[in-house]
């Protein structure tokens, strides 16, 4: 099997209906990793200190027969076509290890989507 991982930067009040609509597409997990970003308009000030909306990093392994239906999900979940509320990318994974107990899941999600 081969696997991507799916890289979600969201602001952290969508994160988990992303992650629940995720999972319900085929992903067997997800790691959240607290951030802060910028994007192409400046951060609002109040008395010259910057507030900037917490953001989350979430992370999906998944194989590669299910990215196009994860990420069409998330892209969904997270109303990206709205401005400001996230961006989702795809890169590729060389070589995986300690998945073994997610395999079955995502033989059965291939075997479901392909066959």
């Amino acid at each position: 099997m081969r696997f991507k991982l799916i890289l979600a930067s969201v602001k952290a009040d969508i994160t988990d209906g992303i992650v629940d609509a995720a999972k319900e597409a085929g992903a067997t997990g997800a790691t959240i990793i607290p951030a802060r970003g910028t994007g192409i308009k400046e951060a609002k000030t109040f008395f010259g200190l910057s507030l900037e909306a917490q953001t989350d990093i979430i992370l999906f392994l998944v194989e590669e027969h299910l990215i196009t239906k994860i990420l069409d999900t998330i892209k969904k979940a997270g109303k990206f076509h709205k401005p400001g509320t996230g961006i989702a990318f795809v890169i590729p994974v060389d070589h995986v290890v300690g998945l073994e107990s997610q395999m079955e899941k995502f033989k059965e999600e291939v075997r479901k989507g392909y066959f």
